[in-house]
């Protein structure tokens, strides 16, 4: 049997039910004033509506309040659908894939994606490595400025013509960064920020990790001549993340405007750093991570 013929991918009382078990494992909870007293149950009005019982609040919520899910006028199993074809294709599933898939417009799709993104964002997170443990960071340049006027991407050489991305990598989990310049001073700042200072770095021999050497233990390895790997020495876990990335922008999504470009990181990032569990709990995964985000078309259109 398919997956998706689970019912919270047909049923709206079933999706309201899953998202329910997913965000209020321990009963419902008022998103304007936090109460977990019971609510109020006005289903019979609208599927999923509740009616907080605090006297201070007495406001009427779902479990969509407080959510990227939250003013949406798309079905919420139509967002199950979204979320488990955004998350469990490895290279991503593009705007006109879903408008097609899911029978909305190309404009609705668009901006559904970019709200299952937001869910996908992780912040707060500790720093990378530790005491005997490695970092690989590595830097790559794709597309060309031509993407800032909403042109499709020519390759040309040249990095200052092409959009920055700096990865970190421990223990097989990416931390990706989208930068304005890739130099010494941007990637040193990136590392302060998330590894830990007794980590080692592992990378090429570019010179904008030369600073990062004063800092933290640092091995290299010299491509130029012909050198990938050197005892345990190796950037390689970093260079497969972009080269799934790269077939991903390229042949799924195909155009990003530079001001995009993070949120597109963000996603492969949650895709690649759960890569060993299932669909499913990847789905879950991020269907957990839409609580207290929110994003109006304005806001994801402008960055």
């Amino acid at each position: 049997m398919s997956v998706l013929n689970k019912n919270y991918f047909r049923s709206e009382k079933a999706a309201f039910k899953h998202l329910e078990r997913l965000l209020w494992p321990s009963g419902p909870v008022c998103p304007h004033c936090g109460s977990m007293a019971q609510p109020y149950d006005l289903v019979k009005t609208r599927i999923g509506l509740r009616k907080c019982r605090e006297k201070e609040c007495r406001k009427q919520f779902t479990v969509r309040v407080g959510t990227v899910f939250e003013s949406s006028h798309i079905p919420l199993h139509k967002w199950m659908q979204a979320a488990f074809l955004m998350t469990s294709s490895k290279k991503g599933m593009s705007a006109h894939q879903l408008h097609r898939t899911l029978e909305v417009t190309y404009k609705t799709a668009w901006f559904m994606a970019h709200r299952l993104r937001e869910a996908m964002k992780s912040g707060g997170l500790p720093p990378m490595g530790g005491e005997g443990e490695t970092v690989q960071i590595d830097e790559t340049y794709f597309g060309t400025i031509d993407a800032l006027r909403g042109k499709p991407w020519k390759e040309k050489k040249g990095h200052s013509k092409k959009m920055s991305v700096v990865t970190l990598v421990n223990k097989g989990k990416s931390r990706t960064f989208h930068v304005e310049t890739a130099d010494s001073a941007t990637v040193l700042q990136i590392l302060r920020e998330n590894v830990h200072k007794q980590a080692t770095l592992h990378t090429d021999e570019s010179r904008i990790y030369k600073r990062a050497g004063r800092e933290f233990a640092h091995e290299t390895v010299h491509h130029a001549a012909g050198e990938y790997v050197r005892g345990d020495v190796h950037i390689n876990t970093a260079e497969n993340y972009f080269s799934i990335f790269k077939r991903g922008m390229r042949g799924v999504y195909q155009h990003c405007q530079e001001k995009h470009l993070q949120r597109y990181l963000d996603e492969f990032d949650f895709r690649y750093n759960r890569r060993e569990i299932s669909d499913s709990e990847r789905t879950n995964e991020a269907l957990q991570g839409i609580v207290g985000k929110r994003l109006t078309y304005r806001q994801s259109a402008n960055c």
